[in-house]
């Protein structure tokens, strides 16, 4: 039982940053009939702003410019990368998707993968292609809760990314913005017509998933610190994977497979070899999908925005 729930939370904390990725997702295909293929390096790019944010918080705070603990580089360095990165994903949107709003789905579906290569090479181009070691801004402590192990950094990220999806819950809910979002994810053909610009929520949608990606890439830097240009390709196929079998549209869908994907990964290592993961983890999403071809909470020719 104490092995269960150590991998519990291992897999609370591993499913976190596909829930996040998915969202972005889910989103986009709500409002706009179209999948941002380079959504998972919008991921890597955003773990990258985070990653020259803290270190140059880090570098002013240790020469005495700034006064700041740990913590508080830790929350400024979220909430400037996700500020920033949501102007890449706004970019991505006006100069990517914009054009070929009308355009065939496979159109839109190849320049999303054409986008990602760009941000990859531009990362190498910028930075190379070593690696980097995202810096340490909380030491590590770990709690034994009846023999099960939980850092407070297992603690942190869980916490953060379970705040982030209430945050988006509620801002679409029970904001004019939001509810302009789930209008629009009802029916984008006729709402423009009632005064709501379709450009204006396409590019908040993009801005918003976005910032969600750069947040799950900070949290994945502060878990694993290693990052490489290459780290959103497998990420964003998964979250990719999450978000259709959450139902596409569907935010609580995207969160919840999200979750259940990083449950299905940890799980199987339990009793499998590792090297057996994603065959036997795409191996139970295929039976589901085959069951419910519309994932958890999609619907028949819909792109409602169910919450």
């Amino acid at each position: 039982m104490t092995f269960f729930l150590q991998n519990l939370v291992n897999a609370m904390q591993w499913g976190s940053f596909y829930a996040l990725i998915a969202l972005g997702y889910s989103m986009v295909y709500s409002i706009l009939m179209l999948f941002n293929f380079a959504h998972g390096d919008i991921f890597m790019v955003g773990a990258y702003i985070g990653f020259g944010v803290a270190t140059g918080l880090t570098a002013l705070a240790s020469a005495g410019a700034l006064a700041l603990p740990n913590w508080l580089i830790l929350v400024l360095t979220i909430i400037i990368s996700m500020f920033l990165t949501s102007f890449v994903g706004m970019i991505v949107e006006r100069v990517g998707y914009r054009p070929l709003r009308e355009a065939p789905r496979a159109s839109a579906a190849i320049t999303g993968l054409m986008i990602g290569i760009i941000l990859e090479t531009g990362n190498l181009a910028l930075l190379g292609a070593r690696r980097v070691s995202f810096p340490s801004l909380i030491k590590s402590t770990t709690y034994n809760l009846g023999g099960v192990y939980i850092t407070n950094k297992k603690i942190m990220i869980v916490g953060v990314s379970l705040t982030l999806m209430l945050g988006l819950h509620l801002f679409v809910r029970r904001t004019k913005w939001g509810m302009a979002m789930r209008a629009m994810a009802f029916d984008f053909v006729v709402v423009p017509l009632m005064g709501v610009s379709i450009n204006a929520i396409a590019a908040m949608t993009f801005a918003i998933g976005s910032a969600l990606a750069c947040a799950a890439g900070i949290l994945f830097g502060i878990a694993y610190p290693v990052l490489d240009p290459y780290m959103g390709i497998v990420f964003g196929w998964k979250a990719f994977v999450a978000a259709i079998l959450g139902g596409r549209g569907s935010i609580f869908g995207a969160c919840l497979a999200g979750f259940m994907l990083g449950f299905i990964e940890i799980f199987v290592v339990m009793i499998f070899p590792s090297t057996l993961r994603d065959f036997i983890a795409y191996s139970i999403i295929l039976l589901i999908l085959a069951i419910r071809p519309h994932g958890f909470f999609g619907e028949p020719y819909s792109a409602r925005l169910r919450l």
